[in-house]
């Protein structure tokens, strides 16, 4: 396939991170939680006065080393970068935007779907936003299991461990957006398709 442009990568990195903090943004006005590591931001959100966005991206740091050592510095940077744009952007986005109803169904959905667009475009542009993202584009890479079936698997062990913090119909609610979001990339990001070996 012919390789995208570096602009191309770059607005597509602009454009990725800011849909994924757009669906960050539905899941918080909800009190919702996600899976992997913007999960763990959630869920400990809730329990100690620090923004969700230093928390995930604290938590996702030695995910972009793990980055660097398996698809190179490029990769690595570019995730990084993704990152922090959705940790600004996500604890920022109650300046511009706030919502008079909540439907914790519609914004289950919608937040799940938001990220799920976000993840896929930055995965098709040499990023991701680090955490278990990167482990499962090396399942992908290294086993041919599509990113979608390995990030499900992994969400819902953090919603089930979640079981101990909030309540059920939230639980519910989160796994919803979960599949919502895996759904897109399922379908999307097939490791026939699409192969990860950056190294530049």
């Amino acid at each position: 396939m012919e390789k995208h442009s570096y602009k191309e990568d770059w607005i597509a990195i602009l454009t990725g991170s800011f849909l994924v903090a757009q669906g960050i943004f539905f899941l918080k006005s909800a009190s919702l939680l996600t899976g992997g590591t913007a999960g763990l931001a959630l869920l400990v959100d809730q329990l100690i006065p620090l923004s969700f966005g230093t928390l995930y991206f604290a938590i996702n740091l030695p995910f972009y080393v793990m980055a660097w050592k398996r698809f190179g510095y490029q990769f690595a940077i570019n995730s990084a970068i993704s990152g922090a744009l959705v940790s600004v952007i996500a604890d920022h986005l109650y300046l511009v935007i706030t919502l008079e109803t909540v439907n914790e169904i519609y914004c289950a959905v919608a937040g799940g779907l938001l990220m799920g667009l976000g993840m896929l475009i930055l995965f098709r542009h040499r990023s991701s936003l680090g955490g278990f993202n990167v482990m499962c584009l090396y399942i992908q890479d290294k086993f041919g299991i599509s990113v979608g079936k390995s990030q499900m698997a992994l969400d819902c062990l953090i919603l089930m461990a979640s079981f101990f913090f909030v309540a059920p119909f939230i639980i519910a609610l989160s796994v919803l957006g979960a599949v919502a979001l895996n759904v897109v990339l399922a379908m999307n990001h097939k490791p026939t398709r699409y192969s990860v070996t950056y190294t530049s």
